[in-house]
Parts: structure tokens; sequence; C-alpha cells
């Protein structure tokens, strides 16, 4: 999975930009439960993708999977989908974590069926 690792890097970046949006897009004091959901789900992006960098492994890519699938529904589920930045913040970030953890399991399944034996 080494040629896999661009992912993590923006994984990372992208962890930095969820745990930094409250205060990057102004909403900190009027959403707290936006902000700490952001805060809580940018520092398990940013732990799970520098992880990942140093020793990949598939179940990182299903935990950023889950994170960013997390993000999208996070707005209805916590109550803040009527506020345009929190939630635009939410839905895009996760959708790009979630796609990125997508790529790299059938990047990495793509990999393990070329080493397969042919019948």
């Amino acid at each position: 999975m080494t040629n896999l690792r661009w992912q993590d890097v923006v994984n990372l970046l992208l962890g930095v930009w969820i745990g930094a949006s409250p205060w990057a897009l102004g909403f900190a004091d009027a959403f707290p439960l936006a902000s700490w959901n952001a805060l809580a789900v940018g520092a398990a992006v940013i732990v799970l993708a520098a992880v990942d960098l140093d020793a990949p492994a598939l179940w990182e890519e299903w935990l950023l999977g889950a994170l960013g699938l997390w993000l999208v529904l996070a707005p209805w589920v916590l109550g803040f989908a009527q506020a345009r930045e929190p939630m635009l913040s939410s839905v895009v970030s996760g959708a790009l974590v979630a796609a990125l953890a997508a790529w790299a399991l059938y990047a990495a399944g793509s990999v393990h069926r070329d080493h397969l034996p042919s019948h």
C-alpha cells in the first residue's frame, strides 16, 4: 500500500481543516455541537492519517471512511443542517474523506488482485 500514501497526506490536511473549520468559518460560538464534532472528528482523521502514513493498513481506511460518512450525516443527526457554513464544511469534508478512503480501499484491492496467481 506504499503507493497510496498521497491519500493519507490529503486526509491529514483535511483533518486539520475539519478541526480548524469552526474558527476559520466563524461558527465556533454559534454552533458549539458542530464545533466539538469538527474538532473531535478532525483530530481522529489526523491521527488515523498519520498512523496510515507510518504503517499503512486497510482498517485505517475503513475507519476514515466511517468518519467521512459520519461527517456527511452529522448536520442532520446533530441538528445544524440549517446553518450553511458548518453544514457545507461537514458534508464536503466528509465526502472527500470518505472518497479518499474508498479510493484507497479500491486501489488496495486492485493491488492484491494483481498479485493473485492466474489459472
